[in-house]
């Protein structure tokens, strides 16, 4: 996976949103309001997401390229590296369930708003 494919499969997400409230060398995708995943893009070997507390102690102990939230909260974020060996397969199934944890977060009516394609 590279920076292109990466962003292609991220607004590709239902009601995802793209920013840089960070400034121009981080892009933040959102869904509801609420991040998803971070990439810089002056480093852009690797990328930020949101993750159950149990999985992320989980894939951090089976993937040298997983490791705690760089600059985020390290109980619930992952910094991966994806110029490594994990999958675009591994890759995008730790977006969808980032992607997925901020849904379920949202409110019941932003939920019920989402359509279900894609998710």
């Amino acid at each position: 996976m590279n920076i292109e494919t990466l962003r292609d499969y991220c607004l590709q997400k239902p009601a995802t949103e793209e920013t840089m409230p960070f400034g121009d060398d981080t892009l933040v995708f959102k869904v509801g309001g609420k991040m998803f995943l971070l990439v810089s893009l002056k480093e852009a070997n690797r990328f930020n997401v949101k993750c159950d507390p149990d999985l992320a102690i989980e894939l951090r102990e089976s993937y040298s390229e997983v490791q705690p939230g760089f600059h985020m909260n390290k109980t619930h974020w992952n910094t991966v590296y994806f110029d490594g060996s994990l999958t675009d397969k591994q890759l995008q199934e730790m977006i969808d369930h980032s992607y997925e944890r901020i849904v379920k977060s949202l409110p019941k009516k932003m939920q019920e708003a989402l359509p279900k394609k894609g998710r």
